[in-house]
C-alpha cells in the first residue's frame, strides 16, 4: 500500500523541480543557486556592501565574499569603495549583469503566469493566498526551531 500523496510532498516536489530547472538553465555558466541569489538581491536593492549582503541574505560575511569573489570573476558585479565609510566596499551590478537580472525578471514573470494558467481563474486568488500562508507558517516554525536551538545552546 503506498502512502497518500500529501501537500507537503507535492511541496517538496515542486521545490526540486525548480532546483532542476535552475541546475538546467545555469548549466555551463559559472552561476550557483547561491550567486543567483546574490544576484537577485542586488537587482533587487542596488548596490550594497557585503555586510549588508550578508545580513539580508542571512549567510556569513566570509560566505558573501566568496560568492562576491565569485560574481566578480565572471564579470557580474563590481567591488568600489563605499562613499563615506572606508572601511567597507560596496558591491554593484554590471551593466551586462543589469540586463541579464532584466531578462531573467522577464522570465519568472513569464513562467510565473504560465504556472498560474494551470489554475482555474476563480481559484488562482485562493491559491495565492494558500501558498502565502503556507510559507508564512513555515518561516514561522524555521524561526521557532533555530530560536530552540539557540536557546539550548545558552543553558
Amino acid at each position: 500500500m503506498t502512502p497518500e500523496i500529501t501537500v507537503l510532498d507535492r511541496l517538496l516536489e515542486v521545490s526540486e523541480l525548480f532546483q532542476k530547472d535552475m541546475a538546467r538553465a545555469f548549466a555551463g555558466t559559472p552561476l550557483t543557486p547561491s550567486r543567483v541569489r546574490v544576484l537577485w538581491d542586488l537587482a533587487a536593492n542596488g548596490p550594497s556592501t557585503q555586510h549588508e549582503l550578508a545580513t539580508r541574505l542571512e549567510v556569513s560575511p566570509r560566505n558573501v565574499t566568496g560568492l562576491v569573489d565569485a560574481l566578480e570573476a565572471g564579470g557580474y558585479v563590481r567591488r568600489s569603495p563605499h562613499p563615506s565609510d572606508r572601511r567597507a566596499i560596496v558591491v554593484s551590478l554590471e551593466a551586462s549583469a543589469q540586463a541579464f537580472m532584466a531578462t531573467m525578471q522577464q522570465e519568472h514573470a513569464a513562467l510565473t503566469d504560465e504556472l498560474l494558467a494551470a489554475v482555474a481563474p476563480a481559484d488562482r486568488a485562493a491559491l495565492e493566498r494558500g501558498v502565502t500562508a503556507i510559507a508564512d507558517r513555515l518561516r514561522e516554525l524555521v524561526a521557532e526551531a533555530a530560536e530552540a536551538v539557540d536557546g539550548a545552546g545558552t543553558s
